[in-house]
């Protein structure tokens, strides 16, 4: 028999202190977006099911809760991403010209588990900055990826860049069918080429070769210079190993490692250019993904360039925890206005003051008490427990 209490698989909640790490990670981050011009909106956890999933593919359909609204009988969905609900709020109720830039952090809930161990409720935080479509944007959304890291504690950061205009331009040019297409992204994911041989049999000498090269071309920087050789000739590759090249040179003292995966296209009927993806050797799953999606816009009816990232607060809390809880001050109980007065400065000055409740104190040993509030000569004063 199901104990009432136990959770669902791959839900857990976060106790002390593991939850003040996380709220002060979330406090922490989103002052850094702050300073650096992103507009803090806190989006709805449900929506109409037509547009929390516009633009976003049959991944995110996949990865969506979905509910009956009880008041119009229309389909819900429970949110498995922010990021489209960001999109809309800047196509839809901003409706701003030029650049926007915008932040949020909020739980979002998974069908299944995004990776192994991995949660079903993050709670995603992340920046996005729409109105721009040059590679400057690009650069500002990593940089500030990778300090929002370092805030968090994260040293030595690998990451792994990719460019969805290499896949996109092959497909094209080569006319390959959608379903097709769907296919040969589910094998370059795997790197599978024994199937990716397969399926590019029919296709023509050009576009087969060069989707056959794509599960090599990862590596340092001579990757880009591989590519080109290998590649067709076309103005989007071109582009795109231009781009990747830049980023790199921006970023090379930001970070440990940095490789080039031209295989890698999280989310490419999502992501339109740079796709990116930062990791650390405690963990095997990326702790930070993001990239160009100047489609989505376009899926609300504006369409509008877009670069962003976001990161999973509890999985990074976990992986890098902070200090250790600060020791308090045990107040006796009383309503002496001297010890008031004593308590609430102290308080102020960002001291933990816990009032002693009347009890068989029994309960002292889990107050994290080092100390305590003792009236010498009519002056209340700190004192040693020890």
């Amino acid at each position: 028999m199901m104990r009432n209490w136990l959770l669902p698989e791959y839900i857990e909640d976060i106790l002390p202190p593991d939850a003040r790490r996380v709220e002060e990670l979330r406090r922490v981050i989103l002052d850094l977006f702050y300073v650096n011009g992103y507009q803090l909106v806190i989006p709805p956890l449900i929506e109409y099911i037509e547009s929390l999933l516009t633009g976003t593919g049959r991944d995110m359909d996949l990865k969506t809760f979905k509910l009956v609204d009880q008041l119009t009988g229309r389909m819900m969905g429970l949110r498995a991403d922010i990021t489209p609900q960001v999109a809309r709020i800047d196509a839809h109720l901003l409706n701003r010209k030029g650049i926007t830039r915008l932040c949020y952090c909020g739980s979002v809930a998974h069908t299944l588990p995004s990776a192994t161990m991995r949660t079903r409720e993050p709670l995603q935080i992340g920046a996005e900055l729409y109105g721009h479509g040059g590679l400057e944007s690009d650069v500002e959304i990593l940089r500030l990826m990778l300090h929002a890291l370092k805030l968090a504690g994260v040293a030595d950061v690998h990451l792994d860049l990719g460019h969805v205009a290499v896949f996109r331009s092959i497909a094209k040019r080569g006319t390959i069918p959608a379903e097709l297409e769907a296919e040969l992204f589910g094998v370059l994911q795997t790197k599978d080429k024994p199937a990716l041989r397969e399926l590019t049999n029919g296709l023509d000498r050009q576009t087969s070769q060069a989707l056959m090269s794509l599960p090599e071309l990862y590596g340092g920087e001579e990757v880009l210079g591989r590519a080109a050789k290998h590649l067709p000739d076309y103005p989007e590759i071109s582009a795109a190993l231009a781009d990747l090249q830049t980023i790199s040179k921006e970023l090379r003292d930001k970070i440990a490692s940095l490789c080039f995966d031209l295989a890698e296209m999280r989310g490419y009927r999502y992501h339109s250019g740079v796709v990116f993806s930062a990791y650390v050797k405690a963990s095997a799953n990326a702790i930070a993904v993001g990239g160009r999606y100047d489609e989505v816009g376009k899926a609300f009816g504006r369409s509008r360039p877009a670069t962003g990232f976001s990161m999973d607060l509890r999985e990074v809390s976990a992986l890098f925890p902070g200090e250790p809880l600060r020791s308090a001050i045990l107040a006796p109980y009383s309503q002496d206005a001297a010890l008031q007065k004593k308590i609430a400065s102290l308080r102020e000055q960002g001291e933990i003051v816990i009032a002693d409740l009347p009890c068989d104190g029994s309960s002292r040993g889990n107050l994290n008490c080092d100390r305590t509030l003792v009236k010498r000569n009519g002056v209340w004063e700190i004192s040693s427990l020890k």
